[in-house]
């Protein structure tokens, strides 16, 4: 990669690390109902527009189905995950349970797609959701407001992301990426506007909360977006998706830096695990080349 791409790489893994820290703020004034709602419309009011722009609003509306689908699958029921999530992990722990993404989209790929699992494959997903477990099996707590229903929910985001990709490139190849990413963030506004009414917080969310919501709408989502599919046109997608790696170093360093949070011995170790049986999943530690016009083909981003 040019130093231009590993500028803009760190920076795409900086903003997203931060999403979580942004929820962590803003999750108990907004609640994760209001608060999705809050971050999806505000990454649609800056994705649609520049969609209309490029004159792809074509795309969007030939394939509004598929994209509509994965809007839920890829940012509204996996963003209300991590939202509740928020309430009582660490934003460090989440976005830990969050790079475990590509272990449940390659096994989602063998099973629907058919893609070939190879022994290093497979080993690589055996090590992977080991990491998890042991996080897991370290972290959790059953009790009333205890993280085990966190944890889970962060699973769960990441068996809702692993399906997106999968979905993406099946029925959406050579659909402009910006009007996959763009309709998915109408599509999920669209479909939590009514809950989100609903379960609006009764009292007024203070500055900061406001703040942290308005950051993560445009910056770590909206802008973000707008980042990384730059980084797969200029860098390729093999490389892009590297940015998975990064993501729970700057969520740990924002947690610590700007909320004290901290990480035990046993949860670096379960990340390290993971990393490793992601690296063997992905290809990564025997990685081939790949095109660098492949931005259609490209997964669509785990955060």
């Amino acid at each position: 990669m040019r130093p231009r791409d590993v500028v803009e790489l760190v920076a795409l893994a900086a903003l997203w690390g931060a999403s979580f820290l942004f929820m962590r703020i803003a999750a108990p004034a907004f609640g994760p109902v209001a608060l999705v709602f809050v971050r999806v419309a505000g990454a649609a009011l800056l994705l649609v527009p520049l969609l209309a722009a490029r004159g792809e609003l074509a795309a969007l509306r030939a394939h509004w189905r598929t994209i509509a689908i994965v809007g839920v699958m890829n940012s509204a029921l996996p963003f209300l995950c991590f939202a509740y999530a928020a309430l009582s992990i660490t934003a460090g722990l989440s976005a830990i349970l969050n790079s475990a993404t590509p272990l449940f989209a390659a096994v989602v790929a063998w099973l629907w797609l058919g893609d070939r699992m190879t022994a290093l494959r497979v080993a690589g997903l055996a090590i992977g959701f080991a990491g998890v477990v042991w996080i897991g099996r370290d972290s959790a707590d059953f009790r009333p407001g205890g993280s085990a229903w966190a944890i889970a929910a962060c699973v769960l985001a990441t068996m809702s992301y692993a399906f997106a990709p999968n979905l993406a490139k099946r029925r959406l190849g050579g659909v402009p990426p910006l009007a996959i990413a763009a309709g998915s963030q109408l599509a999920a506004t669209v479909l939590l506007a009514v809950p989100a009414a609903l379960w609006w917080p009764t009292n007024a969310p203070p500055q900061h909360a406001w703040l942290a919501a308005v950051l993560l709408a445009v910056f770590a989502t909206g802008f973000a977006y707008i980042l990384y599919f730059r980084l797969i046109a200029s860098a390729g997608p093999t490389n892009a998706v590297a940015v998975t790696y990064l993501i729970p170093l700057f969520a740990v360093l924002w947690g610590g830096i700007f909320l004290g949070e901290r990480l035990t011995l046993s949860t670096i170790v379960g990340c390290a695990v993971i990393f490793l049986g992601t690296a063997l999943t992905t290809g990564v530690l025997a990685a081939r080349p790949q095109r660098r016009d492949a931005v259609a083909a490209a997964p669509l981003p785990p955060r």
